[in-house]
């Protein structure tokens, strides 16, 4: 057999017991797929039967809520009930008879919530909306619906759970200085605002035994006032020493993701990947890079240069899934790519509408909306 061009993109990987059988996995990216309600809808299943058909060793379903009360849209995966776990099998199913590996992201979207009283850490103004901050008791309440999700996910037969604390998100809110002005022990300091995110990990951990759990991991805002490296590393490094099985690092929220600069900056080959690195600096846990990392080529000498354990492809396998069997064969140059130029997903998902592609062939489209109706 030739010798592949991409041997480390290739190498197995044992994350906490689950043996990953190449570093490329499907980093979570929502896209309105979900039936109104949030069960899972014959698109969900087609979209993610495909996903795992191209090779990745891991396909990282988008974000689930653990609570009505958390969901960030009517088309939101819901994980807050045992009625939705008959579809999540089915979901887990379809990915793991494609020889992928499947995890569940679970998360509460805080003030980013659709829902008429969002609630956050503090009441800090967000897009014209207040959330209400959280007392101590909801805040003990959300970290056990966090463990009772997780359950369900293991139930459902996925391979392993992650928390969502990226994005902007309520376990990210807790972190940054910019959303978190309490003052009683879960706001203030670093070492207090980083404590609602590890009792959500020990109450899941807790939960699901030897379950792997990863984390989704927001290492900067892009803000100004917001979480920065310097600080979100503390994190990492808690995060690692209490038993989380990987993190996938991410950068930006809503607030940020449209500012010009950001915009531009996301553009670029590999923009998040500096921050993986960062990252894997300070954990000995497997540590994902995301971010625009189109080619097979910049995958494997992300690895190569030890920036980064595994490679995270969001948009780049939506757009073409045979990116793995294609990078496999050698056969790179006919990889379908994500232009960077195109933003024509986000623009649909934010106006709520399930996202196309507009580099998909006419059939694919046509498939996809008929699946959607």
């Amino acid at each position: 057999m030739k010798k592949s061009a991409y041997p480390n993109l290739f190498k197995p990987l044992t994350v906490k017991g689950l043996r990953l059988k190449n570093r490329i996995t499907m980093a979570p990216l929502y896209l309105g797929y979900a039936a109104d309600g949030g069960r899972i809808s014959p698109l969900l299943l087609y979209h993610y039967t495909l996903m795992a058909q191209g090779g990745a060793a891991l396909v990282m379903v988008e974000n689930a809520s653990i609570t009505a009360a958390g969901s960030g849209s009517p088309r939101t995966i819901r994980c807050d009930h045992n009625r939705y776990l008959s579809g999540l099998e089915k979901l887990a199913a379809a990915i793991k008879s494609q020889k992928s590996r499947a995890g569940l992201q679970i998360n509460h979207a805080g003030r980013f919530a659709y829902v008429a009283d969002p609630v956050a850490p503090s009441a800090v103004t967000t897009f014209k909306r207040t959330p209400r901050a959280l007392t101590q008791k909801e805040i003990i309440t959300i970290a056990r619906q966090f463990a009772n999700a997780a359950v369900r996910v293991q139930k459902a037969g996925f391979d392993l759970v992650e928390l969502h604390g990226g994005t902007g998100y309520l376990l990210s809110q807790f972190v940054s200085p910019r959303t978190n002005k309490r003052s009683d022990e879960y706001g203030g300091a670093l070492s207090n605002r980083i404590r609602f995110p590890l009792e959500v990990l020990k109450r899941v951990k807790d939960a699901v035994g030897d379950f792997p759990v990863g984390y989704r991991f927001l290492a900067d805002e892009w803000l100004p006032d917001g979480l920065q490296v310097k600080e979100s590393v503390v994190l990492a490094r808690a995060l690692a020493e209490n038993g989380i099985a990987y993190i996938s690092t991410m950068a930006g929220t809503y607030e940020s993701f449209f500012l010009p600069e950001v915009v531009q900056r996301s553009k670029n080959p590999g923009y998040m990947v500096s921050l993986a690195a960062a990252v894997k600096k300070q954990v000995s846990v497997p540590v994902i890079a995301a971010g625009r990392i189109s080619t097979p080529a910049r995958a494997e000498s992300i690895l190569n240069s030890q920036k980064a354990d595994l490679i995270g492809l969001a948009r780049p396998l939506w757009v073409d899934p045979q990116w793995p069997q294609k990078a496999r064969r050698g056969q790179e140059r006919t990889i379908v790519r994500c232009s960077p130029k195109c933003n024509a997903c986000m623009e649909l998902v934010m106006q709520g509408q399930p996202a196309f592609c507009p580099r998909w062939s006419h059939e694919k489209r046509a498939a996809y909306r008929e699946l959607f109706r």
